[in-house]
């Protein structure tokens, strides 16, 4: 379904004799990437300046568009050699974060069917690091996510007074949860995809707690700037279940660099392979790290759908 509009260089500008008091007319696209939303923003030829109230109030599935992050499209920075784009990404809360394997899918379809590019490959500027984005012929978009971060410091995570549990020769860290107004110790695997993630194993996606426990260690005091918490079912080594509660946004359908991160954190604990399948909610996904103990600098490769769901504009207060 189209609303109406095509992109014009008036987008995200009040309307002709509007007042400092009037709304804010954007336009938007909406877009999904296995189930995971977005509300995407060209902002390539001015800024929209948006508040953390606003996007807040475009990610409102009863108010506002609906969407699980806001993707913000904007030119390479200045001075930048051998990148095409940067782009801002903003959670359901309205805090910007640093990183969305699925987002960044949605990101290239986008610049492709906008025509602002007529590259299969681009390479992206985020808020901490490059990524490298290809549209393949059968419309999956494959993304090289760069290298995932072990260093705690880095993720973060303090682990100061912890005794980790040692797996296949890696730390798994202890994270006290209450539950029924009971103290509860569950173990998880800690790494950052541009973006942290504490990764649990679970007997089963259908009945862990994650809607019990992924607040509470989204909130955890250990993770100074809050962590995505992932539950992921051994299926077989090339192939697992996810769930996502998602730092800013709750349960997702999907999470990219979720699946990213839970799939490099069983292949260091030494429960999968190279090549795994990723089944969540919102579909499939396929990541890809050869990584070993000593090349933890490996890429981690993911790949799957992403669609346009419609097009429209939107008043903003």
């Amino acid at each position: 379904m189209v609303m109406g509009l095509t992109l014009g260089p008036t987008a995200g500008i009040p309307s002709s004799g509007s007042t400092d008091n009037d709304p804010m007319r954007i336009r938007f696209t909406k877009m999904q990437g296995a189930g995971n939303d977005f509300v995407v923003l060209d902002e390539t030829r001015q800024p929209l300046g948006l508040s953390t109230a606003q996007y807040r109030f475009l990610a409102d599935r009863h108010f506002g568009v609906g969407a699980d992050q806001i993707l913000s499209v904007r030119p390479a920075p200045a001075g930048a050699v051998d990148i095409d784009f940067s782009y801002a990404i903003h959670n359901a809360d309205g805090q910007e974060v640093e990183h969305c394997g699925n987002g960044a899918r949605c990101f290239v379809r986008y610049v492709r069917d906008h025509q602002l590019t007529d590259r299969d490959t681009v390479r992206v500027q985020t808020m901490n690091r490059v990524l490298t984005l290809t549209l393949q012929p059968d419309g999956r978009v494959n993304v090289d996510m760069g290298a995932p971060v072990f260093d705690l410091a880095k993720v973060p995570f303090d682990a100061v007074g912890l005794t980790p549990q040692v797996v296949n020769g890696w730390a798994t860290w202890p994270l006290e949860l209450t539950v029924d107004g009971q103290r509860s110790t569950v173990f998880a695997a800690v790494v950052s995809m541009g973006n942290p993630h504490a990764v649990q194993i679970v007997e089963s996606v259908d009945t862990a707690p994650v809607l019990v426990w992924g607040p509470q260690i989204e909130n955890h005091p250990r993770f100074v700037r809050r962590v995505n918490a992932g539950f992921m079912q051994i299926v077989s080594r090339s192939e697992v279940r996810l769930r996502v509660f998602e730092r800013g946004a709750g349960e997702t359908l999907a999470c990219g660099t979720g699946a990213c991160a839970a799939v490099v954190a069983g292949i260091r604990l030494g429960l999968l392979d190279a090549q795994v399948d990723v089944h969540t909610h919102g579909g499939l996904l396929h990541i890809e790290w050869q990584g070993t103990a000593d090349r933890l600098d490996t890429p981690v490769f993911l790949s799957g759908p992403a669609t346009q769901v419609f097009e429209g504009e939107i008043d903003l207060p």
